[in-house]
């Protein structure tokens, strides 16, 4: 099995690329929490899976892999955890919304933008 510590390179990451990395780890510390406490209902499962995603998002981005494709998948995996969180819970007020819910919400948001920006970059200098 490969060392991934090996594989990671750190030099052409920018703080853009670190804000990145930020939001995706509160995301998926907040997933991980989360599956954890609902094991073994099927959502645990769910929570995790999407841990997995965000976690190799970060992984592919700190070892220089597709990275344009990480941030192009990112905004629509990000954008369907939202849709998601938004449909099962069916909140009507801000009463509703835990506050897991309203970190894991928030970094979500901003990491779509910072996401949308990394694009943006990549496009313009390839």
């Amino acid at each position: 099995m490969a060392d991934l510590a090996a594989d990671i390179e750190l030099e052409s990451l920018t703080p853009t690329h670190w804000t990145a990395i930020g939001l995706a780890a509160v995301t998926a510390a907040v997933h991980l929490i989360l599956g954890l406490s609902f094991l073994p209902h099927w959502m645990g499962g769910a929570f995790l899976v999407a841990t997995a995603g965000f976690l190799l998002g970060i992984w592919l981005v700190l070892a220089d892999r597709r990275r344009r494709l990480v941030y192009l998948a990112g905004i629509p995996y990000t954008g369907a955890q939202i849709v998601l969180w938004y449909l099962l819970n069916e909140p009507t007020g801000i009463a509703d919304v835990t506050a897991a819910g309203a970190v894991d919400k928030v970094a979500q948001l901003l990491l779509i933008g910072v996401l949308v920006v990394l694009l943006a970059r990549e496009d313009r200098n390839p």
